[in-house]
């Protein structure tokens, strides 16, 4: 209250505010347990028990090998680490905490500290996670695995794109959730159950019937995921999908999101809970 305000400079402050997400990311990964390695360990293994299970579920329906010429569990694995990316980079931004928060109580914190932090700690959880199970995979199951990846880059950045239509996709139902707080909560999870199917990473996209595509071209993730394949596989061209429709997606949802954020925070009061 009595602390004389110092004027600083742009590079002060953004020195400032940098050294506050990257604080606030480490709190973020270390929410999910009390020792980081183990958080990430923990993501490890849904992501493993995740392809494990879609690994066996197609070897109980007959389907044994990889719709795309290519190792069949490169093919699991692209769509199962996107997907997991995805969602829960918007579980992590719708959560990241309103204008009402405790962490909003001090002075130089506000709402896109908490976004960003909330968007780099799922980020840095999800790669690591892909490189050490990519690495166990090429090292112990199928030695030169790996290789087989015509450009991991690209697939890396489909995997970015991802990552940015779910913080987009959080940011708007962070924004609405003080107004509704039930029912965002069910749109939210539907929309999780269903990309379960809708996002396409169970089968490739060239393979569909113009009246199915219809049924999933809508999806940001589905693009991304496709693409990845076509990125990861050399023998695959996906023409069913786009990279520039997914972009457009996020510059909408984030410019949305954005004036929801500030008609929300102008608005929002402590008062609102009082009757919950």
């Amino acid at each position: 209250m009595f602390e004389k305000v110092q004027p600083r400079s742009k590079t002060a402050g953004a020195i400032q505010i940098a050294e506050l997400i990257f604080h606030n990311a480490v709190r973020s990964v270390r929410s999910g347990h009390a020792n980081a390695i183990l958080a990430v360990v923990m993501n490890m293994a849904q992501a493993v028990i995740f392809t494990l299970a879609f690994y066996f579920m197609f070897q109980l329906l007959g389907m044994r090998g990889s719709p795309i010429r290519g190792d069949y569990l490169i093919f699991i694995m692209s769509g199962v680490f996107i997907y997991m990316t995805h969602i829960k980079t918007i579980g992590a931004v719708k959560s990241a905490g309103n204008a009402l928060g405790p962490m909003m109580q001090h002075a130089p914190m506000n709402t896109a500290i908490t976004i960003l932090s909330a968007m780099l700690s799922t980020l840095y959880i999800q790669t690591l996670s892909l490189i050490a199970i990519l690495f166990v995979y090429d090292v112990v199951v199928a030695p030169g695995a790996l290789a087989s990846i015509h450009d991991p880059i690209g697939a890396y950045g489909m995997l970015l794109l991802a990552w940015m239509s779910g913080a987009a996709i959080g940011l708007v139902f962070m924004a609405l959730t003080p107004w509704a707080p039930t029912p965002m909560g069910i749109i939210s999870t539907v929309y999780t159950r269903a990309n379960m199917i809708a996002s396409g990473k169970m089968f490739a996209a060239n393979m569909l019937t113009p009246s199915m595509l219809a049924m999933f071209d809508w999806n940001p993730l589905f693009h991304a995921i496709d693409q990845a394949r076509g990125f990861a596989f050399l023998n695959y061209w996906p023409r069913n999908s786009s990279i520039t429709y997914p972009v457009w997606v996020i510059i909408t949802l984030v410019m949305i999101g954005l004036m929801l954020e500030f008609y929300t925070r102008r608005r929002i009061s402590v008062s609102w809970g009082a009757r919950r």
